[in-house]
């Protein structure tokens, strides 16, 4: 077993005032998940970490620990959230 930690599980990176993070931001408060917000630099070419994370610097990306899943695009986001913590079949 390992440690619990005060970490969220999911980590969504984002940046401030974008509607496509937004929409993830509205679908994990929906769902009332515990996440880690992490702004990224509005400068496309200096998004490194979300890169590293997800492969690609587009934004918004999510990170979930509980399930090992990585990816990005809002809509993906959104339709992945739905199936793992909405019930929805």
């Amino acid at each position: 077993m390992s440690e619990a930690t005060d970490e969220p599980p999911i980590t969504l990176y984002r940046l401030q005032a974008c509607p496509f993070c937004e929409r993830v931001v509205r679908k994990l408060d929906e769902y009332d998940l515990d996440y880690h917000s992490r702004f990224v630099e509005p400068m496309h070419s200096d998004r490194n970490v979300v890169k590293r994370v997800s492969g690609a610097r587009t934004v918004p990306a999510i990170v979930d620990e509980e399930t090992g899943v990585t990816m990005s695009e809002s809509a993906n986001i959104v339709e992945y959230l739905d199936k793992t913590y909405g019930g929805a079949n």
